[in-house]
């Protein structure tokens, strides 16, 4: 999915109301994740990627495409028969994007002929989406976090697309969730650095002239 950087005006109240979520994540801290790094808890070992720290959860399965520098392009967390792919963007200080994206997360999946709805869930207002795939329709959630000058996309794939309650250990994962921003201005909805761990790409580097 590849987001635009044109913003929709969705109305000062509804900035107003972000801004006021936001200021409150900054002043009382969040009561679980995904989690600034400014605020996470510091007692539970992650896995390092660079902008995203993925905690370690039993039954969880981290799947990590890079490229030959390390750069990652995609991270799956897998359990069982279900999925789910994150995402995590640059965002404004002062508001969520999360409303903008959804939108035109929305329009794309609409246009490609997908069924999608609207529902609240545990993060705000998500979609749920069956899209057309050459082995028959699939379903996905997307969930989306704003935090402070960032936003994480999640996609649920598998039983949990449609059934929240089924996330268990990928629920524990985003829910403990580190971004680690950085202080670099970056453009909006720019996608934040991710990097394979250095052990793992020392082994990635490794592995050309092994076979």
């Amino acid at each position: 999915m590849i987001f635009s950087r044109k913003r929709a005006d969705g109305g000062r109240h509804a900035r107003d109301q972000r801004a006021d979520v936001l200021d409150s994540y900054e002043a009382a801290g969040p009561a679980r994740g995904p989690y600034d790094l400014a605020e996470a808890p510091d007692d539970v070992q992650r896995l390092d990627l660079g902008s995203l720290h993925i905690p370690a959860v039993p039954g969880v399965e981290v799947r990590v495409q890079a490229d030959p520098q390390g750069v990652v392009q995609q991270v799956v967390l897998v359990n069982g028969d279900n999925a789910l792919q994150l995402g995590v963007f640059a965002a404004p200080r002062s508001e969520g994007i999360w409303d903008e994206v959804r939108e035109e997360i929305r329009q794309s999946l609409v246009g490609d002929g997908a069924t999608v709805q609207e529902t609240r869930g545990e993060y705000g207002v998500e979609l749920h989406a069956r899209v057309r795939t050459p082995d028959g329709p699939t379903d996905l959630r997307f969930v989306g976090i704003d935090g402070p000058r960032w936003m994480v996309r999640g996609v649920y794939q598998g039983a949990v697309a449609t059934d929240p309650a089924a996330a268990g250990p990928l629920a524990t994962c985003l829910d403990g969730l580190v971004v680690d921003r950085g202080q670099e201005a970056k453009p909006v909805r720019e996608p934040l650095p991710l990097r394979l761990p250095r052990e793992m790409a020392d082994q990635a580097a490794e592995a050309p002239s092994e076979s």
